[in-house]
């Protein structure tokens, strides 16, 4: 393996660490947005915020760690991305830091009126955040955004049949997730009642994330051929691994079960990322640009790899620790949800 290629790993790594973990929060924010007024949707909310309080920031170091790979590692591919996508890049750079706000002022409000804007703000954000972050990943991966420091339209690079698909799958992704860790915090917040009502909606949001990704599939045969032919080729394992453990997640959630939800869930979210990465492959922008020719020089490459190894001793224990404590009910106030 050749230190390009191990640093796409790495990078495509954090991508998927991403959606896992923080797509999970924005889709915590998506229930809270649909969960109804101030007495519906007060014990549901409070779960949430007893689920996600403790680890809530945590989880976009993994958004700063893709970034800074992309830019050591591939400078000419993150100028490219970044200047032609700056509109949906900036739009879920805004969110993030609404949504960070607002939740954080929602939890030390006391007037009903107040916690409501501040809720409304958190809950907006984490569903437009994940779909300008999906809409620019569609853009890239149709191949719409060419070599070059502001080369692609600024507009019909993102806001196209890809984007749009890619930024829905996104948010129902997210949604998805969400739903079925909250299905088992329920369960060990001892919320029997919550733990139905995330159960149902940990199904709703699956029906509704496999179809856009059924149907993504379409968009794709008729908005980028090259995708299309490597997803139902190349990367059609991982497709097949992500729609088996998708159905035999819905299964199990509609039987009742806890066992291996959140691992299934998971996979199916992680094997989506790899296939699109195997089906992008050896591109870093689509037809135009690969990951060789994108790829810094080779003491670059060789010293992000050597502070990958650091972060791997120092940083991801320290996060392991983070979610056991968690998990564990270490980091929280001895508080029930409602």
């Amino acid at each position: 393996m050749s230190k390009v290629d191990a640093c796409a790993g790495i990078l495509w790594g954090g991508v998927m660490l991403y959606a896992l973990f923080g797509g999970a929060d924005f889709g915590t924010g998506f229930w809270d947005l649909v969960a109804g007024g101030a007495a519906r949707g007060e014990r549901p909310r409070a779960l949430m915020d007893r689920a996600i309080g403790p680890v809530w920031e945590a989880n976009h170091v993994w958004l700063i760690f893709t970034l800074v790979v992309f830019w050591t590692a591939f400078p000419s591919g993150f100028s490219a991305v970044l200047s032609t996508l700056f509109i949906p890049f900036t739009l879920a750079a805004l969110g993030i830091v609404l949504r960070g706000a607002s939740f954080a002022f929602r939890g030390a409000s006391v007037r009903l009126g107040v916690r409501r804007v501040y809720g409304a703000t958190f809950a907006v954000s984490s569903v437009l955040t994940p779909f300008f972050l999906g809409a620019a990943l569609g853009g890239i991966a149709s191949g719409r955004v060419p070599p070059g420091n502001a080369a692609g339209d600024i507009l019909t690079s993102w806001a196209n049949p890809s984007g749009i698909i890619v930024g829905a799958l996104s948010v129902a992704a997210c949604a998805y997730l969400a739903a079925v860790y909250l299905v088992r915090d329920a369960h060990r917040f001892g919320e029997p009642e919550l733990e139905r009502y995330f159960r149902i909606r940990a199904l709703a949001a699956g029906v509704v994330a496999g179809a856009l990704a059924l149907g993504g599939i379409f968009v794709l045969r008729s908005d980028s051929e090259y995708l299309y032919d490597r997803l139902t080729h190349e990367a059609l394992p991982l497709v097949l691994v992500s729609a088996a453990c998708g159905l035999a997640l819905m299964v199990v959630v509609a039987l009742g079960r806890l066992v291996g939800t959140r691992l299934l869930a998971a996979v199916t979210v992680a094997t989506v990322v790899w296939a699109w990465g195997v089906a992008q492959w050896p591109y870093i922008l689509p037809e135009t640009l690969t990951f060789d020719a994108a790829a810094g020089d080779g003491t670059t490459l060789t010293w992000v790899l050597v502070v990958f190894g650091i972060a791997l001793v120092v940083v991801v224990p320290s996060l392991v620790l983070l979610y056991m404590l968690d998990q564990r009910g270490r980091l929280e106030e001895e508080a029930t949800p409602g």
